[in-house]
């Protein structure tokens, strides 16, 4: 069943993602690395709140932008970034659990207003608009915690700061 492939493939993730979020300090979240970039803050609480997009695209046929139902997450402090994607992930499990591989062959629209950005097959968007999503913005973490020259944890075998 693709549900418990799925199933083990993100809890395999959430570790190396709790090992990043547990490295962003509280003094350190309206710190960026340049003027367009998001602060440290907002962008592991964009990480530690993907899990629940992940379970949109398991429970919705589609998510538009344009509705604004999207509230993005602003975690203050280490242990909140921690609740608010164990949380997430919770959920997602669970909903993961009682999703049939007929649902995940179905397609899933990602839209804003008009404009369709994608439809796929659900599977794909789990893979490719939440999963992928999430590694990407880890790895954006992981050089936010270089430059504020914080221990970067091994994600796919050991760091530099590991060896």
């Amino acid at each position: 069943m693709l549900n418990q492939a799925f199933i083990a493939e993100l809890k395999h993730e959430a570790a190396s993602t709790k090992r990043i979020l547990e490295r962003v300090s509280e003094g350190k979240f309206d710190w960026k690395p340049h003027e367009k970039s998001m602060t440290l803050g907002r962008l592991a609480s964009h990480v530690a709140e993907l899990p629940g997009f992940l379970n949109s695209i398991l429970t919705m046929d589609e998510v538009d932008f344009a509705k604004g139902h999207y509230k993005p997450s602003h975690a203050k402090t280490p242990e909140e970034l921690m609740n608010v994607f164990q949380q997430k992930l919770d959920e997602v499990v669970q909903t993961l659990q009682n999703t049939s591989d007929e649902k995940m062959h179905a397609n899933f629209t990602l839209r804003r207003g008009d404009h369709v950005i994608a439809t796929v097959p659900r599977m794909v968007a789990v893979r490719s608009m939440a999963l992928n999503h999430l590694i990407h913005h880890r790895g954006q973490i992981a050089v936010y915690l270089r430059l504020l020259d914080v221990p970067v944890p091994g994600l796919y075998g050991p760091s530099a700061d590991e060896m």
